[in-house]
């Protein structure tokens, strides 16, 4: 008596996340920069508070250690956020993706868009990146912001958003 085992179902490819574009890793400085300096000054101010109420260690010598250990641990968690966070355009609207564990997907429809803004400060600049700003209608999350995008990349995105955005206007 001949047995064939059952048909197994065929791996379904990676298209979970197809089109899914990653941020250039030379943003990831600027992140950690403000991760860093976001994170640096509670944890020496908590460490200069509870150094000085506990009398333990100099409150001189603890806001230093921990406003380096904030620096530290405000750098690495900017930058692994900045590592997963994703962007997707496509002929449906603008998808942001962020998180690992705890994921977040944000879509801005087309017909959702009111305006678009790409702002680049000075740091952005000297590294060619720049923040593109999708403005929407309503009251929650008016706004979605991509960060540290590469500059030709934020400039493609506003201008096809913009070109979407114009084709359902004179549809509509």
């Amino acid at each position: 008596m001949n047995i064939e085992p059952p048909d197994l179902p065929t791996p379904v490819p990676a298209a979970a996340d197809e089109g899914w574009q990653a941020l250039p890793a030379r943003g990831g400085s600027v992140a950690a920069l403000g991760g860093a300096i976001g994170a640096a000054l509670p944890f020496a101010g908590i460490g200069f508070v509870l150094a000085h109420v506990s009398g333990w260690v100099s409150p001189w010598l603890a806001a230093p250690l921990l406003l380096v250990v904030g620096e530290l641990i405000g750098a690495w968690f900017a930058w692994r956020r900045h590592r997963r966070l994703r962007w997707r355009l496509d002929d449906t609207g603008f998808a942001v993706r962020r998180g690992n564990w705890w994921q977040s997907e944000t879509h801005v429809p087309i017909s959702r868009v009111q305006h678009l803004d790409l702002k680049r400060g000075p740091i952005e600049r000297s590294l060619g990146l720049s923040t593109l700003v999708v403005h929407t209608a309503g009251s929650r999350q008016a706004t979605v912001s991509v960060s540290a995008l590469d500059a030709q990349d934020g400039e493609r995105l506003r201008d096809r958003l913009a070109r979407q955005l114009d084709h359902d206007d004179a549809l509509g």
